[in-house]
């Protein structure tokens, strides 16, 4: 499950709150499959990709999680602490093991038995939740000057939070560096024997 799905499934938003999010669901549903058979021949090509639809869930989600906050905040008023909170928020429904410090298990990517340690948001699904919700932003009016999600403290947190789970889980978040091919040998030169007359 993702961690937006996981979000919906367990916050403690009162009945009518889960109410509007099945109607929003329910109306998501009708507009994309209504959009789909609208096309021409109901080929299906207005359909959304996955990402988009994905996109469209977490920017659904995050617009609910500023109405559920208290107080409530307005989009223009949401800054990149916001962002954080809400991404802090996120780490209870997480499902990625993350050794402490104390743990006998820290630093092994498959420890051999179990431990205590908390579970947490991995970091690329976190990654891939701000680029969505920074992509949403701009696609819904915002300016990339003002864009929460683009803010310094969140791609801070983000390296942070890579950096810390690498170090926890011996998994290593560096990017592979391809091997090139060997430059291609120069082809032999015929070798003229001048022998002496």
């Amino acid at each position: 499950m993702d961690p937006i799905l996981g979000f919906m499934g367990a916050t403690n938003i009162s009945h009518n709150t889960n109410l509007m999010i099945a109607a929003a669901a329910a109306a998501t549903t009708t507009t994309t499959s209504s959009s789909s058979s609208s096309s021409s021949g109901g080929s299906g090509t207005n359909q959304l990709s996955r990402y988009e639809n994905q996109k469209r869930r977490d920017w659904n989600t995050f617009g609910q999680y500023l109405r559920n906050h208290r107080p409530p905040l307005s989009l223009s008023r949401c800054s990149g602490a916001h962002v954080l909170e809400f991404l802090r928020y996120l780490d209870q429904f997480g499902k990625t093991k993350v050794h402490t410090n104390l743990c006998p298990f820290f630093g092994h990517p498959n420890p051999p038995a179990p431990c205590a340690c908390p579970l947490r948001q991995a970091w690329g699904s976190l990654d891939a939740l701000i680029g969505r919700l920074r992509a949403a932003f701009e696609e819904n009016g915002g300016s990339p000057e003002t864009n929460p999600f683009g803010a310094r403290a969140v791609r801070l947190y983000l390296r942070e939070v890579r950096d810390s789970q690498a170090k926890a889980r011996g998994i290593s978040y560096e990017k592979k560096k391809r091997k090139r091919p060997p430059p291609p040998l120069p082809p032999p030169q015929p070798v003229i024997s001048t022998s002496p007359n």
